[in-house]
């Protein structure tokens, strides 16, 4: 039986050529699978920044994978309670193509802007909050107000 031509020679083939009817299914399938390796992160924009939110007694610490993303690129805004760190990762085919003719035949890394927002159970004081970048990864340190680190205390239980 002769294979049809638009069909792909070999499985790692599906979806490549953007004008195959195969693209646009793999293309969901390929974010299905994204959305469900990564637990299912709020998805704001067309690139998925992964987050940890940690707390101590006195600060709340919000760290951010941004691996290849120039931090001229991110903005860090605090707004009453909430939190947004947005910005943008450039294609690296959007880059180099034009520069030096650059064919890409496959791109597996992503691009695209991204906007994650957290809200903490207190307004933030924009003045007192940190931000730096170490190995791609952004900390952002929130100090707890003092109002909000004296709510906090053990309780003892009682038996009987």
């Amino acid at each position: 039986m002769a294979q049809r031509e638009w069909l792909p020679k070999m499985w790692g083939d599906w979806g490549e050529d953007k004008d195959s009817p195969f693209h646009a299914l793999r293309k969901q399938v390929d974010t299905l699978f994204d959305d469900f390796d990564s637990g299912f992160p709020i998805r704001s924009g067309d690139f998925t920044v992964r987050t940890n939110v940690s707390e101590t007694d006195g600060e709340v610490c919000i760290t951010a994978e941004l691996p290849g993303i120039e931090m001229s690129d991110v903005d860090v805004e605090i707004a009453g309670d909430k939190i947004t760190i947005r910005g943008e990762k450039k294609s690296e085919k959007d880059d180099q193509s034009e520069k030096d003719g650059r064919t890409f035949h496959r791109i597996e890394r992503s691009a695209g802007s991204f906007m994650r927002t957290t809200r903490l159970p207190f307004d933030i004081d924009p003045d007192k909050v940190a931000a730096g970048v170490k190995n791609g990864v952004l900390t952002v340190t929130i100090p707890k107000p003092a109002e909000e680190q004296t709510k906090t205390r053990k309780i003892e239980i009682n038996e009987g």
